[in-house]
């Protein structure tokens, strides 16, 4: 504890490192004022129904990821994943289209013109989804009294307006706690969205567990335990890696002529999960098309698989959900590590695998070691995706509290934690303190 209490002296001793905080944290408070902003027109006392009908299935993970503003009809009701699914998009677009292609090689002013096509991408995602969100607030539950100023138009534009510029808003304060806060703005979003609804998931689990003599304490305790072990098991799913050799030679001068000779030995991480939750979020956006194209008819075996597929804890929906996590693992994994473009840059810097030729059989190589280790990591990622569900029908814990004990929101608050202690971390070692991941022996300190 005093080692601790010690780091947090020295983070607080380093300007620039506590300037970001300070601005974070305030960037953070503005984000979660807004989601309480109910939207102009709507009475905010008459939406009940509609916070029941969004704490559990798929509109329960969408409302953790917005951060409750799905349920309290806010101005940021849409939340940050328009702009996620914009980026997703133009990064598989990015693989088609040779105009991206070359953008995505031209350095800073590509990632720039990237950046200004998903923003434009985005508004045009929103644009579609806000009268969705508006027109389906009717049908979650919203009566038409909560509706002040009538559905008509002179309430859907302004509010389709209004939903926009929540998006916007959100995206534009991602990018400053990037610019100027401690770094992965959007995801920190993401994560405070989800955290928000901790204390209340687990007191939810509390009450049901001790006031309906439903295990009582002991029950509570070994859940406790439990996802703590999740969450060390997510950490290394997080952070393991499989280290590749490499060798460098080193070119000299002696005696008026040059001459190769072996420089130090150094390795090439490559991560068991290289993916991140990105396939939980491909196919959790996939899951939600067999249900609504079941709702389009209303023969018998239509409502069967609307209703199986509507269940994010039955077993055919998290069948399916497995064995699509597993396949986009495999895809996103495949575009997003480049074993070819690592295999030439190895080989113009001089360095080569030991017992590998350079080139062609290097990118071989490198494929065939990636490929063997995606599958564990697909499978583990796999396992902690349907891991809520196992909890809810084996332990008959709260739907609520058990979405933490897996899936997206706990991968989510796993990797974006991590990235930003090493960003705290990169700061204190750079002020020669010992960093937050590793103790050690304090070095001289650097004012």
């Amino acid at each position: 504890m005093k080692k601790f209490l010690e780091t947090l002296s020295n983070i607080w001793k380093i300007e620039e490192l506590k300037s970001r905080i300070v601005v974070t944290l305030g960037l953070l408070l503005v984000y979660r004022f807004g989601t309480q902003i109910v939207l102009p027109g709507v009475d905010s006392v008459q939406l009940a129904e509609l916070s029941s009908k969004t704490d559990t299935g798929l509109l329960g993970i969408l409302n953790a990821f917005t951060g409750g503003a799905f349920a309290n009809a806010s101005v940021f009701a849409l939340g940050i994943m328009p702009y996620i699914s914009a980026s997703i998009v133009v990064q598989l677009m990015g693989i088609a289209i040779p105009y991206l292609q070359k953008l995505q090689k031209e350095g800073e002013s590509g990632r720039k013109t990237i950046n200004q096509i998903t923003r434009w991408l985005t508004i045009a995602i929103c644009v579609v989804q806000a009268p969705a969100y508006l027109y389906g607030l009717g049908a979650l539950g919203v009566p038409d009294s909560a509706f002040l100023l009538g559905k008509g138009l002179d309430f859907i534009i302004p509010s389709v307006i209004i939903l926009v510029t929540g998006t916007i808003f959100a995206m534009w304060l991602g990018e400053k706690i990037t610019d100027k806060g401690i770094g992965n703005g959007i995801s920190l979003l993401i994560m405070v969205g989800i955290i928000a609804r901790l204390p209340q998931s687990f007191a939810q689990e509390f009450a049901s567990r001790v006031s309906e003599n439903n295990g009582g304490l002991m029950l509570v305790l070994i859940e406790l335990v439990i996802w703590f072990v999740v969450i060390l098991a997510s950490i290394m799913l997080v952070m393991a890696t499989r280290q590749i050799p490499v060798q460098y030679a080193r070119r000299t001068a002696s005696g008026g002529y040059e001459k190769n000779v072996f420089g130090s030995r150094q390795y090439i991480p490559l991560k068991l999960n290289a993916s991140g939750v990105m396939p939980i979020i491909f196919a959790q956006a996939i899951m939600f098309v067999p249900g609504a194209l079941a709702g389009l008819s209303n023969s018998e075996a239509a409502q069967s698989v609307k209703t199986a597929f509507m269940d994010i804890f039955g077993f055919w929906y998290n069948l399916v959900f497995a064995l699509l996590i597993i396949v986009f693992t495999y895809f996103y994994t495949a575009i997003t590590v480049p074993t070819n473009k690592m295999a030439d840059d190895l080989k113009r810097s001089g360095g080569f695998i030991p017992g590998i030729k350079p080139g062609k059989e290097t990118g071989d190589y490198l494929d065939r070691i990636m490929s063997l280790i995606t599958f564990p990591g697909s499978i583990f990622l796999a396992i902690i995706a349907i891991l809520p569900a196992f909890v809810v029908k084996i332990v008959g814990m709260q739907q609520g509290w058990a979405l933490f004990y897996g899936g997206t929101s706990l991968l989510i608050m796993v990797g974006v934690a991590i990235d930003t202690m090493q960003q705290v971390n990169s700061y204190l070692l750079n002020r020669h303190y010992d960093g937050l991941m590793k103790t050690g022996k304090n070095r001289k300190v650097v004012a």
